[in-house]
């Protein structure tokens, strides 16, 4: 009975520390191609397929008042991705700057496109609107959570 119960615990023990171990594996973050505009007041943003950046920061980690990019950078209609940070910034039209998280609110994964007014998840096909982070075709149930920028001149500042 005793190698039983040890062989019992053990499994319990051993299952619960994967558990524990896998939280923080179920990212599911999209992959593609990847292209940068080299900007160096800005943490790399593209506005193709997917984004990369160089900040180790994400939205809610992100220094206020930092520089994320410049209005020039954020297409009329459309939006850049900063994939470090996790935000999307949008201009759906001229002068109006909006920023999202790029994290789908479906399961996690990270946006990859702004394209024909949408903000593009990989995953599963979920689309948001530019304009207020609604959803404009699931399966996404939940609209893109806002993200705080502030835009001074010709810069957009997180926070």
């Amino acid at each position: 009975m005793t190698d039983g119960s040890t062989r019992r615990s053990m499994l319990t023990t051993g299952t619960a520390a994967l558990a524990a171990t896998c939280v923080g594996c179920g990212n599911h973050s999209g992959s593609g191609s990847s292209s940068s505009s080299g900007s160096p007041t800005a943490a790399s943003p593209t506005t193709g397929p997917s984004a990369s950046g160089s900040s180790p920061s994400g939205p809610s980690s992100a220094a206020t008042g930092k520089v994320l990019a410049r209005t020039s950078e954020i297409p009329e209609g459309g939006g850049t991705i900063f994939k470090d940070q996790k935000i999307v910034v949008t201009q759906p039209t001229t002068g109006e700057f909006k920023a999202f998280s790029a994290i789908c609110t479906h399961m996690g994964c990270t946006v990859n496109r702004v394209a024909d007014g949408t903000i593009d998840c990989p995953c599963h096909g979920s689309k948001f609107h530019i304009a207020d982070g609604a959803v404009a075709h699931g399966p996404a149930a939940r609209p893109l959570p806002a993200e705080p920028i502030t835009v001074r001149g010709n810069s957009i500042t997180v926070g």
